[in-house]
Parts: C-alpha cells; structure tokens; sequence
C-alpha cells in the first residue's frame, strides 16, 4: 500500500511540476510578426520560440530580449521579455536607434552566423 500510495505522490509532483513550467514559460510563438510593418515585402519569419530556444540551448531570455545601459549601449543584462521590440525600435527609426528591421536581421543572422547554425538568407527564415 505504501508503495502504491509514494507512485502515486510521486506521480501527482510531476504533473504539478509540467502545470507550473507550462503556466509560467511564455507562450509558443509561431512566426515573428510586427504589426508595427504595415508593408511586407516578405512573409512573417517562421519561428517556433520554445523548440528553437530548446534546440539552440537559450536559456537566459536576455541573449534576444536586451535593453540598454545608461549610455544607449545594447546591454542583454537589462532583460526586456514581454516588451514588443517595435516599442524601442521603430520601423523608421530616428538617428542612433536601430531600425525594427536591421534590429531583428541583426539579433538573428549574427547568432546563426557566430554558432554556425541555422539559416542566414532570406528564404531560411521567411518561407513562402
């Protein structure tokens, strides 16, 4: 009975413990898509957040979601998850901020590029 009863416990932990990642991760993006670009030369990028961060082993949010220091410098320990990135850059950005669009090909092309993986063209991330 003891041994059916601690299974059972054990059991019960474990389906609480995938509720709780569930609740708390964010929810799995499909495509990145801005509605802050009213023109779309291309399609919206295919992106699978949690099975690409899986796969690519990103753990810290702020290797992608960064703020910035004091002096404007990118800073990935000022952490901006949840903050759209059209909010610090535009589409046609002023002077000294990073336009929405180089912003995104920066952030992604030069991790693929760094880690040898992934796409680094047009049609790798942006299928028709």
């Amino acid at each position: 009975m003891k041994k059916h009863s601690f299974a059972l416990l054990a059991a019960l932990i474990g389906v609480l413990a995938l509720g709780v990642s569930a609740a708390v991760s964010q929810e799995d993006m499909k495509i990145v898509k801005a509605e802050a670009f009213t023109a779309h030369t291309r399609p919206a990028a295919l992106f699978v957040h949690d099975a690409h961060n899986e796969k690519a082993k990103i753990d810290d949010c702020g290797e992608c979601h960064h703020g910035k220091d004091k002096t404007g410098k990118l800073d990935k320990s000022d952490i901006t998850a949840g903050t759209p990135c059209a909010d610090c850059h535009a589409v046609d950005a002023k002077q000294g901020v990073t336009p929405l669009k180089r912003a995104y090909h920066q952030q992604c092309i030069r991790c693929h590029v760094e880690k040898k993986l992934g796409p680094t063209y047009c049609g790798g991330c942006h299928k028709r």
